[in-house]
């Protein structure tokens, strides 16, 4: 039962981040699509709301899937490099995995929020570009599945 139950939380994780990835590349083609006029590095385009809501969904599933992988993961509590040392490999690949779910889940979020603020209807303005910020997220959000279910099998396996 447990590993059917470890199973399903991975695929409920994996389908979370895939389907934020897929959003957040939708929503940089969304933003492709409206009108704008480019000069050198500076550029004046409308807002889209269709990536507006694609990244703000996108952005959405990926805490929620962090979040999960975190809480079902369990704990892993390793204070010191000595502990570090001591610990079995599964532990320490679970704590390598879970610093790297978190750094993903960083720089991730914050280029999926970034994109998404900049199709904001009140930022209809004119400044440096903003390209490949929505899509950039939604690659990283498949990278941070490969991580989540990295940590979360590597936790439960040392509990």
């Amino acid at each position: 039962m447990a590993k059917i139950m470890g199973v399903l939380v991975c695929l409920l994780i994996v389908a979370m981040d895939v389907v934020a990835g897929i959003l957040g590349i939708k929503a940089e083609a969304a933003q492709n699509q409206v009108k704008h006029l480019r000069l050198w590095i500076f550029e004046c385009k409308e807002p889209s709301h269709d990536a507006f809501m694609l990244g703000l969904i996108a952005a959405t599933l990926l805490g929620i899937a962090h979040i999960l992988a975190n809480l079902l993961g369990g704990c892993t509590n390793i204070c010191s490099q000595e502990e570090f040392q001591k610990a079995s490999p599964n532990k320490q690949l679970s704590l390598a995995c879970l610093i790297f779910t978190w750094v993903i889940l960083a720089v991730g979020l914050s280029m999926l929020v970034i994109g998404t603020i900049s199709n904001n209807k009140s930022r209809a303005n004119c400044g440096f570009t903003h390209h490949h910020f929505l899509s950039i997220g939604g690659i990283l959000c498949f990278v941070h599945s490969l991580f989540c279910v990295a940590y979360y099998v590597s936790a439960t396996a040392t509990q």
